[in-house]
């Protein structure tokens, strides 16, 4: 955890010195290290089987979990290695490589795939690759995929916090001397500045409780699920730099718009992995979803409405300043402020829009929600706040 803490500074390390091959070099040895302590981990417990998970201790042969297990975690360290090598030949190519380790394993995937397609292989027990195969629909634990969102959505509102306590605090000699003494005349002054701060905390908040409903609703994680949940978070990441790109640039100018269009697109992407996820969950919904959100279910209909809504008013929103470029920020930060309203109404838009479209294409279908679901599906998990 130690070293994991200092990858952050390795990441500063290779954006201010793009050129210099030692922050790439920092950062790779300590994916390696990692790696490497991680295997003394897995060994360390395979020499104490009564660490091990049930299925592996029940297993007939624990030395397959063993290998496989050493293989998929030693692969990042072994290509960081290749990295270190190539900085100092081509540090371009060093890059590269460090960016298809993200996606190795399912690039890896994707070849054995096409590989036994097209010559034909033989196909592993499915005793055997129930572990570390990362497939799409390998479980994940849905604890730890909460727990790592929640404490990414506090650290992205810690942030804006300290944005707004460190920067727009007026100096007492500047109030004393531009605003005759008047606090209040000096805060004014900062009153973009403040609508800005309200409009991203509310955006941070409300994408978090689109996560917490979702994952309400969701019994099971898969992988391709935590995939699309971790691209949504990175782009939660970038609210505090629309936050401050917002208000960097004097008002009207070509900057300030391409600064909230940019803003746009990151609270768009927010979303959509949302929607993502969802939608993924949908393929193998009896295993994954409550029946309640299911194709067909009671709140199938609020919730695509709910994930979608982020979407489609960034969406909106970016399009709008292309064509008024001049009111770019007011537009913006009138979406982020008007998003909450949107979905204090969105239940009753939703039931509104469900009974507009049954009386207008099937008026003899009864109603969804008073078909009974019957054992276990009655066991809806907490109604979401607000609902």
């Amino acid at each position: 955890m130690m070293l994991i803490t200092f990858l952050p500074y390795t990441f500063s390390l290779m954006a201010a010195f793009p050129g210099s091959v030692l922050g790439l070099t920092f950062f790779c040895a300590c994916v390696i290290v990692i790696g490497l302590i991680q295997a003394l981990i897995v060994l360390y417990g395979f020499s104490h089987p009564f660490l091990l998970n049930d299925h592996i201790q029940m297993s007939e042969n624990p030395a397959y979990y063993k290998h496989h297990i050493l293989k998929v975690i030693m692969k990042v360290p072994i290509m960081c290695l290749f990295a270190i090598v190539f900085s100092f030949i081509f540090f371009q190519l060093s890059y590269v490589l460090l960016a298809i380790v993200i996606f190795l394993p399912y690039i890896s995937q994707c070849f054995k795939w096409i590989w036994n397609k097209a010559v034909g292989g033989q196909v592993e027990d499915t005793d055997h690759v129930l572990f570390y195969n990362y497939l799409p629909s390998e479980p994940l634990s849905k604890e730890r995929v909460e727990a790592f969102s929640d404490g990414v959505y506090a650290i992205v509102a810690t942030l804006l916090i300290l944005d707004i306590c460190e920067d727009n605090v007026p100096d007492p000699f500047v109030v004393k001397k531009e605003f005759n003494g008047s606090l209040l005349s000096a805060l004014l002054n900062y009153g973009p500045e403040y609508l800005a701060y309200f409009g991203s905390f509310a955006t941070v908040g409300l994408l978090w409780f689109t996560h917490h409903s979702l994952f309400l609703h969701v019994t099971k994680a898969t992988r391709l699920m935590g995939l699309f949940n971790t691209f949504s978070l990175a782009f939660v990441g970038g609210l505090p730099l629309s936050y401050q790109l917002t208000n960097e640039f004097p008002r009207g100018s070509r900057n300030e718009l391409e600064a909230v269009q940019i803003s746009c697109v990151i609270i768009f992407f927010a979303g959509l992995f949302q929607l993502a996820m969802w939608i993924v969950a949908l393929f193998n919904e009896r295993e994954t979803l409550h029946p309640y959100v299911r194709y067909g279910g009671r709140e199938h209909a609020f919730m695509l409405a709910k994930l979608s809504l982020y979407p489609c008013v960034a969406l909106g929103t970016f399009f709008f300043t292309c064509v008024l470029s001049r009111f770019s920020a007011p537009i913006f930060h009138m979406m982020e402020i008007g998003v909450p309203f949107a979905f204090l109404l969105l239940r009753l838009l939703v039931r509104a829009a469900l009974a507009l479209l049954r009386w207008l294409f099937c008026p003899a279908r009864p109603d969804v929600d008073r078909i009974p679901v019957e054992g276990d599906d009655l066991q809806l998990p907490i109604n979401d706040i607000g609902t």
